[in-house]
């Protein structure tokens, strides 16, 4: 009998579904297997998560999606990081960049160069020598392919995105390499006598079989939680935050080339701009304040009119404690919850997929493949929770209850152990699958005023002047490249700008 998969079925569209549905439609696409995604119309897509990491572009290469036709289609703009105002203390901001910092002088790591400058009396702050966050400052962006042999050369570069024109485009490019689309609402799930998923049935009396299933169903989690009921890791003891307001503003001044995200009360709130609007939003903790309060604070703070009524959303932040169970997986929303602090959403649900690729099974799932590729999945959610409570557990504001919590909070060991690493003499060790590598954590630990002790010590064989020379001409290097850069405005409007859509 034959055990290979002819069937997949994907429940929910939306950006991790229609992501699903086109990496594997593209995999199969010359090949028997059939790809069926199911979407409900009653069901809206929550549509948050509109900024994004730079592995999001290898996915889109890998599908073989034009980067500027994607861009015009999705109204998207460029990212070079994240500016993070007021975590520290109030009126202190910081930038966590994407890309590397300076480059390696003798063998020696850039960052610990830094620091021996610093104890010498160097007083130029560590973004000055990193190309994203001198570009953001200055709002430009560049043509790649112009700045090979400059120091932009390694610099690296996100988008900002519309969820929903990114769901609709993925659908279109998926239906047209042969994936199924399929308009019903769920009524009913029938599993066999192993708790394998065997059919969906519709509300309109229609019934979808397959092999395997893949839940997009949002935070409901249709199949893997309500059919299969693996259970879920509460994480909300690190991370507090459980509800978040969003709204939509007309822009009134050009898009900045990167994510702002402001510390408020009792959370935070995030500022998106895209080509034909900004989104906003502000994640809080509900002890703390009342939605209203929190919708009042964020109609406070937006620029620009509002467009729509502001949105409320709750969360739970944690993760399945299996994403993958007998026949069917979950993706996104379905799968976790982290809050959009480091916009990981669409990494996640990308680098799930390539996981599951290299481990594709066959129809009976093998437990041992399953088991290491939760172990994996897990993995990745907890290095990234430890990551954002990171921006927490280290502010010095004591301003509010909520503030004044983070300095007492629990954090997890494994994010101590890193943090008391670090401060003996700012050891970060690079870790192969690590999606936030040292510079994530130097920028973090700089911005918010956590330095180590001291610096390697074999840093002492350097010569002092000539080290700090070094520095002073690379960062003047990287000076002059940034101003020959166009405006990140007038690149839109020169290679990608998007159509003028009615807000």
């Amino acid at each position: 009998m034959d055990q290979n998969i002819q069937k997949i079925v994907i429940l929910g569209g939306g950006t991790a579904g229609w992501l699903a549905a086109a990496t594997l439609g593209n995999i199969f696409k010359h090949s028997t297997v059939e790809i069926e995604l199911i979407e409900s119309e009653e069901v809206g897509i929550i549509g948050v998560g509109e900024a994004t990491i730079p592995p999001l572009l290898a996915t889109l290469e890998s599908l073989g999606i034009d980067q500027v036709d994607f861009i015009k289609h999705t109204q998207a703009s460029f990212k070079w990081g994240i500016e993070f105002v007021d975590w520290c203390e109030k009126g202190k901001r910081y930038f966590h960049p994407f890309g590397q910092l300076g480059q390696r002088i003798d063998g020696h790591d850039f960052y610990q160069c830094w620091l021996k400058t610093v104890a010498d009396g160097n007083q130029v702050p560590l973004m000055a020598y990193s190309p994203e966050a001198q570009l953001a400052e200055q709002q430009r962006f560049f043509l790649p392919f112009e700045a090979m042999n400059t120091p932009l050369a390694g610099a690296q570069y996100a988008l900002h995105l519309d969820a929903v024109l990114v769901g609709e485009y993925l659908s279109r490019f998926a239906q047209k390499i042969g994936v199924k689309r399929t308009l019903g609402h769920v009524e009913a799930v029938e599993c066999d006598e192993r708790q394998f998923i065997r059919t969906l049935q519709l509300q309109d009396g229609r019934s979808v079989s397959g092999d395997f299933f893949i839940d997009c169903s949002g935070f409901k989690g249709l199949l893997i939680e309500q059919t299969l009921q693996t259970g879920y890791d509460d994480w909300s003891a690190y991370l507090p935050c459980n509800r978040a307001v969003t709204v939509q503003t007309k822009n009134v001044t050009e898009p900045t080339p990167c994510t702002t995200a402001t510390a408020q009360t009792a959370g935070w709130s995030w500022r998106i701009p895209l080509q034909h609007r900004t989104g906003n939003g502000y994640v809080f903790c509900d002890k703390y304040i009342t939605d209203q309060q929190a919708i009042q604070t964020l109609l406070n703070s937006v620029v620009g009119e509002v467009i729509g009524e502001p949105r409320i959303i709750p969360f739970v932040t944690g993760i399945r404690k299996q994403s993958w169970h007998n026949n069917c997986l979950a993706l996104g929303l379905a799968q976790g919850f982290l809050e959009p602090l480091e916009s990981t959403a669409i990494h996640l649900v990308s680098k799930t997929l390539a996981l599951f690729v290299r481990m594709f099974p066959d129809k009976q799932c093998n437990s041992i493949q399953m088991a290491e590729f939760n172990r994996r999945v897990r993995a990745d959610y907890q290095e990234i929770r430890d990551f954002l409570v990171l921006h927490y557990c280290t502010t010095k504001r004591s301003d509010s209850a909520f503030w004044q919590d983070c300095q007492t909070m629990a954090i997890p060991e494994s994010l101590q152990q890193k943090i008391d690493f670090y401060k003996v003499a700012g050891g970060l060790i690079p870790e192969v699958e690590a999606l936030f590598q040292p510079t994530s954590w130097y920028a973090v630990f700089e911005g918010m005023q956590v330095r180590p002790a001291g610096f390697n010590p074999t840093l002492h064989a350097l010569n002092s002047q000539k080290l700090a020379q070094s520095l002073a001409q690379g960062q003047a290097a990287l000076a002059r490249s940034v101003v020959k850069q166009p405006s990140h405005q007038a690149f839109l409007t020169d290679y990608c700008q998007a159509p003028k859509i009615e807000s």
